[in-house]
């Protein structure tokens, strides 16, 4: 089993499509390292996988599209169907695999009604995953959305901000590097495990399994979604042990942190 990394602006080298070995894009932390677990496992059962590290949310998808990889785990559904729709790719769900819970965090306050008047949050960028956070923080009492936005609303649907809180739209894996300098931020434990700068266990609040429809999936160009190497890939993802332990080691052995949504279903 190979892992490489690539940066966001690197161009993938035009491959010979679907060739040996199966190629997998990942982003780092949770995902990356369970699927680099079964990878090895794959390997002992005659399946060669390459695991492929990348640093943004946007190339995974351009690469699969370009058939430069194979299959991706790093999406949940509803930021498929978005990228499908922004990219024009014909991408699809093969197989579910994490619910990362969302968290709302914050390195200066203990509570949210210590969330100053004027106060500072960081939130996701992308629509999908920013209408999450919104949601999540309409949970905590801070902000009210207009009625039936959804999942997919912005900071321009929100109907009420009692305390005037301002936000920074930043892409969701660097959230984490921005928690400090906010007085509250959207943040995802796996990014918060992997880059090891404060306590992912931390959270004000955390989503939980009515979350279910944003578990990171296995995701395939839809041609090839019954294509035998990917579905014997995945059975082998599913059904290993070592999988399930790296998962829960990912989320620093916290039961509040993640569902592995193949056993839940």
């Amino acid at each position: 089993m190979k892992r490489i990394v690539l940066a966001a602006a690197l161009a993938l080298a035009p491959v010979t499509a679907f060739a040996e070995p199966l190629k997998i894009g990942v982003v780092p932390g949770a995902y990356g390292d369970t699927v680099a677990v079964a990878a090895e496992e794959a390997k002992a059962k005659g399946l060669e996988v390459e695991v492929i590290e990348f640093s943004d949310w946007t190339t995974p998808n351009v690469a699969l599209d370009a058939g430069d990889i194979d299959l991706n785990f790093f999406q949940h559904a509803p930021f498929l169907k978005n990228a499908n729709e922004q990219g024009g790719h014909d991408l699809v769900v093969v197989a579910p695999g994490i619910l990362a819970n969302l968290g709302l965090y914050s390195l200066r306050h203990k509570s949210f009604d210590e969330i100053p008047q004027n106060g500072t949050v960081a939130i996701a960028n992308d629509p999908v995953n920013q209408g999450r956070g919104l949601l999540l923080l309409e949970k905590a009492g801070l902000i009210r959305l207009k009625d039936d936005v959804g999942f997919l609303g912005s900071v321009d649907d929100i109907a009420d901000n009692p305390k005037n809180l301002s936000f920074t739209e930043v892409e969701g894996p660097q959230l984490v590097r921005i928690t400090g300098d906010v007085d509250l931020a959207q943040g995802y434990p796996h990014f918060i495990v992997a880059a090891g700068t404060f306590d992912p266990t931390s959270a004000l609040l955390y989503s939980g399994i009515e979350d279910r429809q944003f578990a990171v999936a296995f995701v395939a160009k839809s041609d090839r979604k019954d294509d035998p190497k990917i579905k014997e890939f995945i059975e082998v993802f599913h059904s290993s042990k070592a999988v399930e332990d790296q998962a829960r080691k990912s989320f620093s052995d916290s039961d509040k942190l993640y569902i592995l949504a193949w056993k839940d279903q």
